[in-house]
C-alpha cells in the first residue's frame, strides 16, 4: 500500500526518502525499510508493508487497556499488529513487536471487516493495541475513521512517539489514549528504547491541550526505573503539566525479551508508587500484573 506522500520526503538528488510516519524520521535508502520494518521505500516511494495484517484480534473489556476511565463496564475490539519505532530491551509484546520475523502468523482483514466484528460483539469501541499502532496509520486511520461512522470510539494504546505530522493525524481520529511513560530518566530512553524521552512529553502534553481523554502507564522495573526521586518526578509532571484528573497505572514488570535476567517488579514498590501519587494528588491510581 502506498502511503499518503504527505507522510514522507523525497531528495531531490538520490532515491533515498525521509519517512515522516513517526519520530524516528528514518532516512530510508531504495529496497530498505525503517527502524519500524513496517514501510519501505520502493523506487523513492514509501510503501506500508503491512497494510491490512494484523496479529491479533480481540473484544476486550476496556478496562484492559488499561482505561479505567473512558467507557467502563464497555467491551472495546482490539486490534494489533507487527512491528515497533522502539527497540525495548525489556518488551512485553516482543514476539510481534521485535521477533516477529515474517507475517505468516498474520491474519488479513479489511477496515469493514474489523468494524463488523466490533459491532457484532456489541463493542463500543476499537482500541489498536499489543503493539505501536503509530506505524499502521493508514491501515488504522482508514479503520478508525469507518468504525466513528458506526458511532464507536476509537482507543490507541501507544509508546508516544508521534512525529508531529502524525500526531495531528492521530489526534483527528482517536477518542482516548494510554500512553506507555517507561521512564522520566532520558538515558533510560535512549539506551533501553532507543527513542528521545522529550518527544514524547511533548506529545503527551498536546494530547491533554487536545481535550483528549488521557491515561497513563508506567511498567516499572526493578533498578532501572523504581527510585522514588523518578517516581516523584512523574507525578510532579502529570500534576503540574497535565491534571491531577489524569489517571496513572503503575504496572508491574517481568523479565523478557533482552532482560530476561531482571526479576519481577517488588510489589511494595508498586504500593509505595501509589502512595506517593495518592500524596502528589493525583486522583486516580492503579496498579497492573499485581
Amino acid at each position: 500500500m502506498l502511503v499518503s506522500n504527505e507522510l514522507y520526503k523525497k531528495s531531490s538528488k538520490t532515491q533515498k526518502i525521509r519517512c515522516e510516519i513517526c519520530a524516528n524520521y528514518c532516512k530510508i535508502a531504495d529496497g530498505k525499510e525503517g527502524i519500524c520494518r513496517q514501510h519501505k521505500n520502493v523506487n523513492g516511494e514509501l510503501f506500508d508493508e503491512s497494510y491490512g495484517i494484523v496479529s491479533s484480534l480481540s473484544p476486550d473489556p476496556v478496562e484492559k487497556k488499561p482505561l479505567k476511565k473512558f467507557l467502563p463496564g464497555t467491551l472495546t475490539y482490539s486490534i494489533g499488529g507487527f512491528g515497533c519505532n522502539m527497540g525495548c530491551l525489556h518488551c512485553q509484546n516482543y514476539m510481534i513487536s521485535q521477533e516477529y520475523g515474517n507475517y505468516s502468523r498474520g491474519i488479513e482483514i479489511t477496515p469493514e471487516a474489523i468494524v463488523e466484528n466490533a459491532l457484532n460483539y456489541n463493542c463500543k469501541s476499537i482500541a489498536w493495541t499489543y503493539n505501536e499502532p503509530t506505524i499502521h496509520l493508514p491501515f488504522n486511520k482508514k479503520t478508525s475513521l469507518l468504525a466513528k461512522q458506526k458511532n464507536l470510539k476509537v482507543i490507541y494504546v501507544s509508546n508516544g512517539y508521534f512525529s508531529d505530522k502524525s500526531l495531528q493525524e492521530v489526534l483527528g481520529f482517536v477518542d482516548a489514549f494510554n500512553i506507555d511513560v517507561k521512564s522520566m530518566a532520558s538515558d533510560f530512553y535512549k539506551k533501553i528504547c532507543g527513542a528521545d524521552l522529550d518527544v514524547v512529553l511533548d506529545n503527551i502534553r498536546m494530547i491533554y491541550l487536545e481535550g483528549k481523554h488521557l491515561e497513563i502507564t508506567n511498567l516499572i522495573i526493578n533498578d532501572y526505573n523504581d527510585s522514588i526521586e523518578e517516581i516523584v518526578e512523574l507525578c510532579d509532571f502529570i500534576v503540574e503539566e497535565l491534571g491531577p484528573e489524569v489517571p496513572i497505572h503503575f504496572s508491574r514488570a517481568f523479565p523478557y525479551y533482552k532482560m530476561d535476567c531482571i526479576s519481577p517488579t517488588n510489589p511494595e514498590t508498586l504500593f509505595k508508587a501509589r502512595e506517593i501519587a495518592l500524596d502528589k494528588g493525583i486522583e486516580n491510581v492503579y496498579l497492573g500484573n499485581i
